[in-house]
């Protein structure tokens, strides 16, 4: 069924981790019901659209890297092309801090 896609240990954690994520805010938002909030984006956001900006940056984040990730090994003179963990890591980052800045 999921032949389709490479599935390598990186990219499950990275689902998980959206799905987690989607449960986790399911149920915080049925606990404390959320408010218009404005951070550094030019829009009032409720926590569902922050995760949703913040999902897709992620996602963006990730597929940048992995295009981009032959041409650092080359830029920075690297034997093998850089994890991908380090991806994961920097869209968790941006993630974070789109969850709670913006």
């Amino acid at each position: 069924m999921f032949e389709w896609m490479a599935w390598t240990t990186p990219v499950a954690v990275f689902f998980s981790c959206i799905g987690l994520m989607l449960a986790g805010m399911t149920l915080w938002e049925i606990k404390s019901p959320t408010v218009l909030r404005k951070g550094f984006l030019p829009i009032a956001t409720t926590r569902g659209d922050r995760l949703f900006i913040g999902l897709l940056a992620a996602g963006y984040i990730n597929l940048a890297f992995v295009g981009l990730a032959g041409r650092m090994a080359q830029w920075f003179s690297l034997e093998q092309e850089p994890s991908v963990w380090i991806s994961l890591a920097l869209s968790m980052a941006a993630l974070a801090l789109i969850m709670r800045r913006a």
